[in-house]
């Protein structure tokens, strides 16, 4: 069984920057994908990024050219570097993990909240 910990979130102002981790309890070598999502209150969960073990990603429109997730497998831990922060960020940032590409996600972490003030 894999554990996803989320880390990293908070309050920061719009136009500021965060950085989310997310530590697996097993190795992410198993987890073909590594994804971020979020869910804003009142709205549906959104998928923000994903990578692969071979290294692709991919973005939502909304995340293209202000987010940038990476994986570091011998840490076994998935990043998502958020710049140029908007109050339309704010939300539950959630990792996610799928053993395979084009699987539904097999693992789900608590959450981590991030708010950005305008």
């Amino acid at each position: 069984q894999v554990q996803l910990v989320e880390s990293g979130g908070g309050l920061v102002q719009a136009g500021g920057s965060l950085r989310l981790s997310c530590t697996t309890s097993g190795s992410i070598f198993s987890l073909n994908v590594m994804a971020w999502y979020r869910q804003a209150p009142g709205k549906q969960r959104e998928m923000v990024a994903q990578i692969t073990s071979g290294g692709t990603t991919f973005y939502a429109n909304s995340a293209k050219g202000r987010f940038t997730i990476s994986r570091d497998n011998a840490k076994n831990t998935v990043y998502l570097q958020m710049n140029s922060l908007k109050p339309e960020d704010t939300a539950v940032y959630y990792c996610a993990g799928a053993l395979r590409v084009g699987d539904a996600i097999n693992y789900w972490g608590h959450g981590t909240q991030v708010t950005v003030s305008s």
